[in-house]
């Protein structure tokens, strides 16, 4: 996994960082199935391509590169994962 959506995105699910994901992997998105229910965003860390535009776009500082999470939230690498795994 590349980049990882961490504690500040709960809550508030701003998608300023899916308008400017070039390939589309953040998720869910609003109209997604499972956007309401869901309490924050997630990277899909099988289609990041590592080119870091959702970093600066994020208003509240919530995503990091995998090596850069701080270590209060590093349990985020691994819920993101999960995510994407359906555990």
């Amino acid at each position: 996994m590349t980049y990882v959506i961490t504690h500040p995105c709960i809550g508030v699910k701003d998608a300023s960082c899916v308008d400017v994901c070039p390939v589309d992997c953040i998720h869910p998105s609003a109209g997604e199935p499972g956007f309401d229910e869901q309490e924050q965003l997630y990277i899909n860390p099988d289609e990041c391509i590592d080119c870091g535009a959702c970093e600066p776009a994020c208003p509240v500082t919530a995503i990091f590169e995998e090596s850069a999470v701080p270590a209060e939230w590093k349990s985020y690498i691994k819920i993101n994962a999960d995510f994407f795994s359906g555990q």
